[in-house]
């Protein structure tokens, strides 16, 4: 059947949130006088936030407790006392000053001009609600989609079958005509093909996987050979 939609993950995939999120803790340690070398505190950071993310997608830890608990435990593994009252500070505006910097993947416009004209855009997302509408608007692309849904609007996170089965459902799609691209293997890329959707891995690091099941593109703009 001819592809007709194209769903696209959006953080790490299209937004760039390791670039926006450093830049977002480098702005928030200068207005809290933090003292900490930036590059230091995210080797620490960002396996702890994997973590705390995979037990999101897992329906183990709320919202509340990944947002809370991936900065005290980075603080307390490297030795800096900071005080409850302003943990949970810094995990609000986190938050709030985040959706302010902007960078997109290399390729992100142009892949999206040259898709648009010829599929329907959505997007499906496990990132927080209050934040994901922010990014889309700040960075322009928002008007890119006609469907935006988010793993919060379903109330289960992918690689749930339930969020894809929405996002069809909603976007008046099915599996056979609709393709998902997005940059994690099990949320993104096993969630979608157990549905029977076919995947693109945006594989930007250039990892080793096994790729018989999906196709894998190192940047988006390579994504054009194949739609």
């Amino acid at each position: 059947m001819k592809i007709k939609h194209i769903f696209f993950d959006l953080d790490h995939t299209l937004w760039d949130f390791e670039k926006n999120s450093n830049l977002t803790f480098e702005q928030l340690f200068k207005a809290h006088d933090i003292h900490l070398e930036l590059q230091e505190f995210l080797a620490v950071y960002s396996p702890i936030n994997f973590e705390y993310w995979k037990q999101y997608r897992e329906e183990k830890v709320s919202k509340e407790v990944l947002r809370y608990g991936r900065l005290k435990d980075t603080f307390d593994q490297l030795n800096y006392v900071v005080s409850d009252d302003l943990i949970h500070l810094l995990s609000e505006e986190y938050i709030n000053v985040l959706p302010s910097n902007n960078y997109l993947f290399d390729g992100t416009i142009e892949l999206l001009d040259y898709l648009q004209p010829k599929y329907k855009l959505h997007i499906i997302t496990n990132g927080f609600d209050e934040v994901q509408d922010l990014k889309l608007e700040k960075s322009g692309i928002k008007k890119y989609f006609n469907q935006i849904i988010t793993s919060e609007s379903v109330g289960v996170k992918k690689p749930n079958p339930k969020v894809f089965e929405f996002a069809l459902a909603k976007a008046n799609a099915n599996a056979d005509n609709s393709v998902m691209i997005g940059d994690n293997l099990e949320a993104d890329i096993m969630g979608a093909l157990n549905c029977g959707i076919t995947s693109i891995h945006f594989n930007s690091e250039n990892l080793k996987f096994d790729e018989k099941k999906y196709t894998s593109v190192s940047h988006l703009l390579q994504i054009k050979q194949y739609l």
